[in-house]
């Protein structure tokens, strides 16, 4: 090999030294431009290799650059890199047919990894990345616009001395209980969202706030009712809720949360196990049978 040759290729450091930190470097030394361009210079410039490897480096190539790209969540720039690396061990006859079911399982997976992302680890509800990114969406769609949005918070009542007396771990099955009587009532394109601890929002697209009070009220009958003695025979739980509506223009994210927020603890200030909501007057008033109590906290009304 020729001198130029060597020295061409020394200053391009192997793939498998750098790993992604290296990929992340580049990346970060071209702020503006994609990544994918820094790559292919990278893993296609000639690897000096012993003659007895020639045939297989490339795939390795590939494959290494793959593994990358996808830890730096590049997915279809390794997608591209798997199938380049697919078709080379492959022969001409069977490409076609490999390469697609490589890319499919690929999908799967990135489709799995993807949704696990955005899910609760422990009651596979919605987590808050999810509900933050999502009301950004959904404030801005134009149908939401037209018809409104509901936004509840709502918070399991005493949770803490459900743990300090039953543990942390019956504690946990509690909540999956409490989430699965909550997706229960909700409906279409309706979703629950663990917003931190046992505290949790349920975001109501299409609901004007007469539903929206509706869906709560009835998602916190089902808590009551749910035979909890399964779990326990001296086990009660219930939920306090509070529900804000998209009635300024143009929403907000914040505001709302806020709204939602301030009316769950009215409704634990009126004595929990209440859904609380603003009449059109501004008044604070309780849903169902809660309503016909008496000290209903007032708190200052926000324009959400």
């Amino acid at each position: 090999m020729s001198a130029q040759r060597r020295g061409h290729t020394a200053e391009r450091p192997s793939p498998r030294k750098e790993g992604p930190a290296g990929a992340a470097r580049i990346a970060a030394s071209h702020p503006g431009a994609s990544l994918q361009p820094h790559l292919d210079v990278r893993f296609d410039a000639p690897v000096e290799v012993p003659e007895a490897h020639l045939d297989s480096d490339p795939v390795q190539a590939h494959i290494t650059a793959s593994e990358e790209l996808a830890s730096l969540g590049y997915w279809e720039d390794a997608y591209q890199r798997l199938r380049s690396a697919v078709e080379l061990m492959a022969g001409p006859e069977h490409r076609p047919h490999l390469v697609r079911a490589e890319l499919d399982r690929l999908r799967r997976e990135h489709a799995m990894v993807h949704e696990q992302a955005r899910r609760d680890f422990l009651t596979a509800s919605y987590n808050r990345r999810y509900l933050d990114d999502r009301l950004a969406t959904l404030l801005d769609d134009p149908s939401v616009a037209r018809s409104g949005m509901g936004l509840a918070m709502v918070d399991i009542d005493h949770f803490k001395k459900v743990n300090d007396r039953y543990g942390h771990p019956f504690g946990d099955r509690v909540l999956q209980r409490v989430v699965a009587e909550l997706g229960a009532a909700l409906p279409e394109g309706a979703f629950c969202a663990r917003y931190g601890g046992e505290e949790f929002a349920l975001v109501l697209p299409g609901c004007d706030p007469t539903e929206a009070v509706a869906v709560c009220e009835r998602a916190r009958i089902r808590i009551d009712r749910h035979r909890w003695l399964e779990l326990d025979p001296e086990l009660r739980v219930t939920v306090s809720a509070g529900v804000a509506h998209t009635v300024a223009q143009p929403p907000d994210v914040e505001q709302l949360l806020v709204g939602a927020d301030v009316l769950l603890y009215a409704a634990k200030g009126a004595g929990r196990n209440a859904v609380a909501f603003r009449e059109e007057s501004g008044t604070v008033a309780l849903a169902g049978a809660a309503g016909a109590r008496r000290d209903i906290p007032q708190p200052a009304s926000l324009d959400y």
